[in-house]
C-alpha cells in the first residue's frame, strides 16, 4: 500500500475527504518527526512506539576494498510494533 492508497483507505474508513485524510497523515508524520528530533518517545499503545536511539561510533569495512571506515555516532529512529499490531500480523 502506498501513500495515496493509505490516504484513500483512511478517508473511506473515517468518512472524510481524501484532502482531510492527507492533511491528518501529514500532521501525524510531522508531529512524530518533531518529537523524535527532541528525543521524545511517541507511543500509540498496542499499535506502534517511535523512539530516537543513539548508535555508537564503530569501525566498518568497505566490502569492495577491505579498507576500514570510521562510522560516526548518530541517532536513528526505532519503531516497535505493539501487541495489537503483532496479533493482526499473525492473523489472530
Amino acid at each position: 500500500m502506498n501513500r495515496s492508497e493509505l490516504v484513500s483507505a483512511i478517508a473511506d474508513q473515517a468518512g472524510v475527504t481524501a484532502k482531510d485524510a492527507d492533511a491528518v497523515l501529514k500532521a501525524f508524520a510531522d508531529v512524530v518527526a518533531d518529537q523524535l528530533g527532541k528525543r521524545e518517545k511517541v507511543a500509540i499503545t498496542g499499535f506502534l512506539t517511535f523512539e530516537a536511539k543513539p548508535r555508537a561510533a564503530r569501525t566498518a569495512r568497505n566490502p569492495r576494498t577491505g579498507a576500514e571506515i570510521a562510522v560516526p555516532a548518530t541517532t536513528v529512529p526505532k519503531v516497535t510494533a505493539g501487541s495489537a499490531l503483532k496479533a493482526a500480523a499473525a492473523g489472530k
